[in-house]
């Protein structure tokens, strides 16, 4: 009886102490996983004081550049071959014309640094497997499937080393349409064994771009069936470049160095080390029709946007087959250049606003010594003159970033500081107001939305987070008062408050729609669905009914509000209330 006792428990501690030894041996197989804090500090360093890269896609995608058998394809360019259902034998046909001979890494480089980048992301091998680079394990790459017939990743890391940029390497570890990884399907000669893929195409390629280039990022794409064990075998080789930073899209349970929201902007930031990478139209790889390109100012306040909420930009460029980057991208690109000349201390090595988003524009923060210093980016010099912040902290100084002798008064009350701006804007896209405190930013309750002493909760369009994506414009619209071109269905809405008094709350929206419209409401894992009738039209706000709400717990909470996405039409929206009821 004893012996089996004993067996019985050898046979449990040994079942209890897999899990443990997997985890242990994963641990091992990732440099970082034991890295301290002070660590981790000084390898983010750079790219934490950077804020801005550039992004390029470029691949054998740019020959047929969104047209397929005469009809242009729906989607980005880069995805042609899956969007098309290209037969992996015709897609591999077009690497003959892909030639880049105006390709000049050096001017890429310095057309990045005059826009203010202090790096570059290139797509070493995009989702069609094709690599730029000379790979020893695949002959489908530009060395020896092009006329081209030369590597196209080393000279562009010479020009960045030369430059002083950092760069990074893009490489799809999961996706591979022409040598076996995952998400094919359309073409027969598709078939494959995506754990040989992983093993003897995608790793020794990783391995290879680390050795040849020594990037300063590696930049994983999609993690689709990317298991545990298939994410494990590529972290050894990080080791073979220290300090390497890469990003949270390897897969398994690996989330990487920086998290990488794609086409928006998160509303409140995100925690950590993060970098939203958005394109310049709507494309990443080229489209010869894709003509739908933000403007210079959209840019600039994106940038701005990301920075102030503690994040970089990686903002894309997609050359031709030739090696051209789009004209209307260098023009961008330099135009962004002459704002970051004279306002680069506003975004470079900053930290996230003290404040929520102000109607008027951006703020971002520098600390040095205990003391704070903000660098109020104001997109809307108002002819009032006025700029408030919810800061009770005393001003040490107050002036434009450009000319440290144009001066401006600052007035406090309990409430916050309120900048009073003189004359016109210096600069038609964001001016630049420097204002220097004493201490660190002390945050008044002014900003904030709390329940008032009826009980009600009420949030006006101009407190509220707008959650932008590629193709959406919503915006606060201080003429109207309310939260304007809501027109694409993805975009979203939220707001902070806090609750004194929980309960179940009737929620009201004031809303005006041409049409009928749906949409969720959503305070924590409660939620409600909307449908908001035509009020006639855009300028006739109406109150809607959405229901009843139960919030149980005093404090700070957040509502969002959510299309749905098959019953969406515009909408225009100037408030929420949240009404006590029995």
């Amino acid at each position: 009886m004893k012996s089996t006792t004993i067996v019985c428990a050898l046979l449990l501690n040994t079942l209890l102490a897999g899990p443990v030894r997997a985890a242990q041996d994963a641990a091992h197989l990732d440099p970082y996983a034991n890295e301290t804090e002070a660590e981790r500090n000084a390898r983010m360093a750079w790219f934490r004081e950077a804020k801005f890269g550039l992004f390029i896609h470029w691949g054998v995608y740019a020959v047929p550049a969104g047209t397929y058998n005469g009809k242009q394809i729906a989607g980005i360019g880069e995805w042609i071959m899956n969007r098309g259902k290209i037969p992996m034998a015709e897609y591999q046909t077009y690497a003959k014309d892909f030639n880049p001979v105006k390709y000049d890494p050096d001017a890429w480089v310095r057309l990045a640094k005059q826009a203010g980048m202090k790096y570059i992301v290139i797509t070493s091998k995009h989702h069609d497997g094709f690599a730029l680079f000379d790979s020893e394990v695949s002959e489908w790459d530009v060395v020896d499937a092009t006329p081209y017939g030369k590597d196209l990743i080393g000279p562009l890391a010479e020009a960045c080393r030369r430059h002083g940029l950092k760069l990074g390497l893009y490489y799809s570890q999961a996706q591979d349409w022409n040598q076996g990884g995952a998400s094919g399907g359309w073409d027969p000669a598709q078939k494959h064994d995506m754990d040989k893929y992983i093993r003897d195409t995608a790793v020794p390629q990783v391995r290879e771009i680390l050795t040849k280039y020594s990037p300063d990022v590696l930049w994983w794409d999609t993690p689709h069936k990317m298991t545990n064990e298939r994410a494990e075998q590529f972290l050894p080789l990080l080791k073979l470049r220290p300090g390497i930073i890469h990003n949270n899209r390897l897969g398994g349970d690996y989330k990487g160095d920086i998290s990488t929201p794609e086409q928006h902007i998160p509303g409140t930031g995100l925690e950590g080390d993060w970098e939203s990478c958005m394109t310049m139209n709507r494309t990443w790889g080229f489209k010869s029709y894709d003509h739908d390109w933000k403007s210079t100012e959209t840019l600039i306040h994106n940038l701005v946007d990301i920075a102030s909420k503690g994040g970089n930009y990686l903002l894309n460029v997609g050359p031709t087959a030739e090696g051209v980057i789009p004209a209307p991208s260098v023009e961008r690109l330099q135009q962004i250049g002459e704002w970051m000349k004279v306002n680069g201390e506003s975004i470079y090595g900053t930290t996230a606003s003290p404040v929520r988003t102000p109607s008027w524009g951006r703020v971002t923060t520098r600390v040095e010594d205990g003391d704070a210093t903000l660098y109020l980016n104001v997109f809307d010099w108002s002819e009032e003159g006025k700029v408030f912040l919810p800061l009770t902290s005393p001003v040490a100084a107050c002036h434009l970033l450009t000319d440290e002798s144009r001066r401006f008064e600052t007035r406090a009350d309990d409430r916050g500081t309120t900048v009073l701006l003189t004359g016109s804007a210096p600069d038609p896209i964001s001016s630049v107001v420097v204002l220097q405190l004493e201490g660190l930013p002390q945050v008044s309750d002014a900003d904030k939305t709390v329940q008032g002493e009826d009980g009600a909760v009420l949030l006006p369009a101009q407190k509220s987070i707008i959650n932008n994506l590629n193709g959406s414009h919503t915006i606060y619209d201080a003429e109207q008062d309310s939260i304007a071109d809501w027109a694409h269905n993805r975009a979203s809405v939220d707001w902070d408050f806090t609750i004194k008094t929980p309960g179940k709350f009737k929620v009201t929206l004031l809303a005006a729609a041409e049409e009928n419209t749906s949409l969720k409401v959503s305070v924590g894992k409660k939620s409600l669905d909307v449908t908001v009738p035509a009020t006639g039209g855009f300028n006739s706000f109406q109150a809607v009914d959405a229901g009843t709400i139960q919030i149980d717990t005093r404090g700070a909470h957040s509502i969002h509000l959510a299309p749905v996405r098959r019953d969406w039409s515009p909408l225009h929206l100037r408030s929420v209330r949240l009404s006590p009821t029995n």
